[in-house]
């Protein structure tokens, strides 16, 4: 019998004997001193502020270690992806023995915001009568028992003491023991850290999306569109926030039906501003809807034309608003209303004709994208752009 050789190569390759550990303290030390990274194609902070209580909770209550960290660390940087920092996303300079976060920005990210003080953790309080970390309302000053966590687990045990200072039911002697006491478990709290060297890229991200849902739809879209920072375009701080706050603003909140549609319904809406960009009629399969979102074409664009297809979806959306608030139609309780009308004016930014206005208008209020397949909601688009 022939046995493959990479079956006995792989048997004998043994990565568990690589974990070790490293405290809190350690990983947020690291950061601050940038041997902590990214890799380039790794999404943005996704975790709410629910979320990352609910992680410093567990930190200080759970009775199991949370799951582990996993690093890449980097030897041979001609070979490597390029890396950004943490929370700000920056480019940073190559070298040997960076460790680059495969899977855990999120946990290792909300034990560093609270270890800088961050702005964001500003709400996010250890309240000592109800023993855990609580989000206070924002427009209220913490209450006597209350502590900053970005007081309590700043990296400056100098700030910690100054706040004491000033607050004086905190100062006591039995409160202040307890404080340390939390602040030491959190200062040496340890992660288990699993570890390879030197993956390549079609490594890296195979290891990514066994550890992330088996490699979600909406995981690989994030991956490939984050490399854009490479061209200094955040394609999050740029794009998807802001189409995302613009609709939110209108309190539109429910036509994102889960947190991955924050991702999906923008890029999507892009497919419009791609094909006029590249000169091509509308292609059936380019609906700006969820399902048929063109990252890799995106990514293919030149920068400037990634430049100019943001800014025409992003003024076709505040067109689609005016024309729903000029016209009295009623407020979208769909995507599909805001994403076809914005598809529509990409494709025809110039002024309408009272004819095609009212055509519009009629259209708004008759179109029924209930129990609609995905294939006939191309169609309904695909009729929407035929201009008679």
């Amino acid at each position: 019998m022939r046995i493959n050789p990479e079956l006995i190569q792989n048997a004998n390759m043994n990565p568990t004997k690589e974990t070790r550990q490293q405290t809190i303290d350690d990983l947020c030390t690291s950061i601050d001193q940038g041997t902590l990274v990214l890799p380039l194609y790794q999404r943005d902070l996704s975790w709410t502020l629910e979320k990352c209580v609910e992680l410093l909770n567990y930190q200080l209550s759970g009775k199991a270690p949370v799951s582990a960290i996993s690093y890449n660390i980097i030897n041979r940087t001609e070979d490597a992806v390029q890396q950004i920092s943490f929370i700000t996303r920056e480019l940073v300079d190559m070298r040997p023995g960076l460790n680059s976060v495969i899977d855990g920005q999120q946990r290792i990210a909300t034990n560093y915001k609270a270890y800088i003080g961050h702005p964001d953790f500003k709400d996010v309080v250890l309240d000592l009568k109800k023993g855990r970390f609580i989000i206070k309302p924002s427009d209220a000053e913490p209450k006597p028992h209350q502590i900053p966590v970005g007081v309590l687990l700043h990296r400056d045990i100098e700030e910690f003491r100054r706040y004491l200072g000033r607050h004086p039911a905190l100062s006591k002697l039995e409160v202040q023991n307890a404080l340390l006491l939390v602040r030491n478990k959190f200062k040496s709290y340890h992660y288990t850290i699993n570890q390879g060297k030197d993956l390549s890229e079609d490594e890296q991200i195979k290891w990514f999306e066994v550890l992330n849902n088996a490699g979600s739809r909406v995981t690989v879209i994030q991956m490939r569109l984050a490399k854009l920072k490479i061209y200094d375009i955040d394609i999050y701080d740029d794009y998807t926030r802001v189409y995302v706050a613009r609709i939110k603003e209108r309190g539109l909140e429910r036509v994102f039906e889960k947190q991955s549609t924050d991702v999906s319904y923008p890029i999507s809406a892009l497919n419009p501003a791609y094909e006029v960009i590249v000169g091509q009629a509308h292609s059936f399969n380019y609906c700006p809807m969820a399902p048929d979102t063109k990252e890799n074409q995106i990514c293919n664009l030149k920068p400037d034309q990634i430049r100019r297809a943001i800014k025409m979806t992003l003024d076709a959306l505040d067109r689609v608003f005016s024309f729903i608030d000029t016209h009295h139609l009623k407020s979208p309780d769909r995507i599909d209303y805001i994403n076809f009308l914005l598809g529509y004016f990409v494709f025809y930014p110039d002024a309408l004709s009272a004819q095609e206005e009212q055509r519009l208008i009629d259209w708004y209020r008759k179109v029924d994208f209930s129990n609609t397949s995905n294939t006939e909601r191309r169609a309904i688009f695909y009729s929407l752009l035929q201009r008679g």
